[in-house]
């Protein structure tokens, strides 16, 4: 290579120095090269063999494959087939047709028709899109069906209305009796243990010609709600204090009750024919709870009474005519009605009925009603005495028959105009209250979410210290804990439960007993799990239900079929049914007691202090006796045996021997001298101990419930 560059520079030297023309001349004569023939022709494959060669320094183009950006849907629980239509901007035939060659029978579906989650799910997904569950926070606001109430009726269309009267009161204190004594009636006579159970309304008509109706609710402990519900829909409280008994655990709630609502009140002091009823002791101890009656400067009235002989009755209706008078109640007769659900009860032959009492309006036959969830159209109205009436006007009480579902005592009454508007209230106040219930539900899913996330993140604290395989170890180990705490803690669940099955005639009766359960306070012992609660006779599926949990039937005022009761004798399941409120929660306390485990306590038998220690041979074997002398009772070789020194106990266990000289004995008595042998072989007994001689007994354990009566 350095011999031709240097002979390529002299012939570049040789030609820089020769003359112009003659290198003209060189270089306008054309070189002498060789013929080319023309370049083949290339296939497709080696054009694109050739194309997808590399260059030196030429990157490598990505082939980025489009996005494409699917449609989001937001969905809810429970979506009908029109909503996620509108949602995926489809109609209702594209969802129909997405549900084709699934489970789903797409011809016995229609728009309103509610589809399950998976069923969403696959609708959506089937479509090319992908769904978004809607926070509850942001999903659309719908639009208010609900009723409401009338705005104040003009004061022209007001006319006079007879007062709502509600006789409140301690138990057995006499306010049936004395709301017999205004009727002529004999409800007392017909009511089991002899106490109200149930809240009533009645209208009276005074020989001067008014009219009253009266509400008498129970006075038992369990019935709170009823008496605080009986004291809302009054106008006038008359409270009942029996003069020989005074002032009383449900006298006090019933005045509390009263004055929460604003109800002017009556006093009517009951029992002054017996000889040791003292008036005006009871009207010094309602002072205490800012009851002043006339006598001592107040505004209260009091009227000293006895509903047994009817004496004095007529200063009370009086005295309730005339306060009366003073409140001026007045109500519009006409326009939409207006109500309160008093009592509400299922009937073989009328199905749902309710206890109302009208308010506002006129209530007639054939119109359409709203109580809560639940609508009706009224077929049949009855009177107190079951009698039919074709209309109630304001302050009336009234059973209505009709309604498609039993709603709650308590509920407010209102009429709409026609049963799609019925329909449309209802369905609305059953989305709000199934959404209040699933925010109810988001929000405890959330909070024990961040319960659980500062579980975690403090354990991660607490074993960042430890290696990767001390720290596996470390959860390992908790995991066991924690699974043998939880097998433990099923064991004992199941071993400690009862679970019922409530049923009532009224749903005030229901309401009432479930309020006494709410109190329940002794689950450490017992839990107490309540599975299904309803109005109604025993039915078999009831009885089903509790076979399913191993659980017991409780039944107030309702009764069972002879097939059901065989049911649940058969499959071991308790019925219990009761017509006293006190009975049911005292069986229910003794079967509660029945589930705890015995108590184990120790019955001293006798005692003996020792003597000396010595030893025995039994075969080729050195036995330890204990000498010793019974001090108190005996000591018996059947029983268990525990040695003290000092103030420790030592040693416990069984004899293996006992023996007074050289005879074995059953027991030796006080006074008396015998050889002990324990049965494991101990053998450290020393003068001055004392050798306790107790048997173990089991104890019935009683639960600690008290439900406050």
């Amino acid at each position: 290579m350095n011999v031709m560059s240097s002979v390529m520079r002299a012939v570049a030297r040789r030609l820089v120095h020769a003359e112009p023309a003659l290198l003209s001349n060189i270089l306008s004569s054309p070189l002498p090269c060789p013929a080319r023939s023309p370049a083949p022709l290339l296939s497709c494959q080696q054009i694109r063999k050739f194309a997808s060669k590399k260059v030196k320094g030429q990157k490598k183009e990505e082939k980025v494959k489009p996005k494409l950006d699917k449609q989001e849907v937001e969905v809810t629980q429970r979506m009908t087939v029109a909503a996620l239509a509108q949602a995926m901007n489809r109609d209702c035939d594209h969802v129909y047709e997405a549900l084709l060659n699934t489970d789903v029978d797409s011809d016995s579906l229609d728009p309103d028709s509610v589809l399950e989650e998976k069923w969403i799910k696959e609708v959506v997904t089937r479509s090319g899109m992908k769904f978004k569950w809607a926070n509850l926070s942001d999903s659309i606001k719908r639009i208010n069906r609900d009723a409401h109430r009338r705005p104040p009726a003009d004061p022209s269309s007001l006319v006079p209305r007879p007062p709502v009267v509600t006789i409140m009161g301690h138990v057995d204190h006499g306010k049936t009796t004395l709301l017999d004594s205004l009727r002529k009636s004999q409800i007392v006579s017909t009511e089991a243990g002899g106490i109200t159970q149930h809240i009533g309304a009645f209208l009276v008509q005074l020989p001067t010609g008014e009219k009253i109706t009266f509400l008498d609710t129970p006075g038992h402990a369990a019935f709170s709600s009823m008496r605080a519900r009986g004291a809302s829909a009054t106008d006038i409280v008359i409270l009942v204090v029996a003069a020989d008994d005074g002032v009383m655990n449900q006298t006090v709630e019933s005045i509390q009750h009263a004055k929460r609502a604003k109800v002017p009140m009556i006093v009517a002091v009951n029992k002054c024919d017996k000889p040791q009823s003292d008036p005006e002791r009871v009207k010094r101890e309602l002072l205490a709870h800012d009851v002043v009656c006339e006598e001592f400067g107040g505004d209260v009235q009091s009227i000293h009474v006895s509903a047994l002989k009817g004496d004095n009755l007529l200063a009370l209706t009086e005295a309730t005519v005339t306060l009366a008078e003073v409140l001026e109640l007045k109500a519009e007769p006409g326009g939409l009605v207006e109500g309160l659900v008093i009592e509400s009860r299922t009937d073989k032959g009328k199905g749902s009925v309710t206890t109302a009492i009208v308010q506002r309006g006129t209530l007639k036959r054939g119109c359409f009603l709203v109580a809560g969830n639940s609508w009706a159209k009224v077929r049949l109205l009855f009177d107190e005495n079951g009698r039919a009436v074709t209309e109630a006007g304001p302050s009336c009480a009234v059973e209505v028959v009709g309604w498609k579902e039993l709603p709650s005592a308590g509920e407010v009454i209102l009429e709409v105009e026609s049963e799609q508007r019925a329909r449309e209230v209802t369905e609305w106040r059953s989305g709000e209250e199934e959404q209040q219930k699933l925010l109810e539900e988001q929000s405890i899913i959330m909070v024990k979410q961040e319960v659980h996330l500062q579980e975690y993140q403090r354990k991660r604290a607490e074993l960042s210290h430890l290696s990767r395989r001390q720290r596996k170890l470390a959860l390992y180990q908790e995991y066991k804990t924690n699974l043998s705490e939880k097998e433990r803690k099923k064991d004992q669940d199941d071993r400690l439960g009862l679970t019922l099955i409530i049923k009532g005639d009224m749903d005030g009766s229901v309401e009432a007993i479930l309020n006494l359960l709410d109190g329940y306070d002794a689950q450490q012992q017992c839990e107490l799990d309540i599975v299904h609660f309803g109005i109604g006779d025993v039915s078999e599926n009831d009885v089903k239900m509790a076979e399913t949990f191993a659980g017991s039937i409780y039944g107030f005022n309702v009764g069972a079929g002879r097939s059901v009761q065989q049911l649940a004798a058969k499959s071991g399941v308790p019925l219990r049914l009761h017509t006293v409120i006190y009975k049911l929660v005292d069986e229910l306390k003794d079967e509660l007691s029945s589930r705890l485990p015995p108590l184990v306590s120790q019955n001293v038998i006798g005692e003996a202090s020792v003597l000396a220690m010595f030893q025995v041979s039994v075969g080729k074997k050195k036995v330890a006796v204990a000498g010793c002398r019974v001090q108190k009772g005996q000591l018996d070789r059947r029983h268990k045996f525990r040695l003290i020194r000092g103030r420790d106990t030592v040693w416990e266990g069984c004899a293996s021997a006992l023996r007074h000289h050289k005879d074995d004995v059953q027991a030796v008595k006080t006074g008396m001298e015998c050889g002990l042998s324990p049965d494991d072989d101990y053998a450290d007994f020393r003068p001055g101990d004392v050798v306790v001689c107790f048997e173990d007994l089991n104890c019935p354990q009683v639960t600690s419930w008290n439900p406050g009566f």
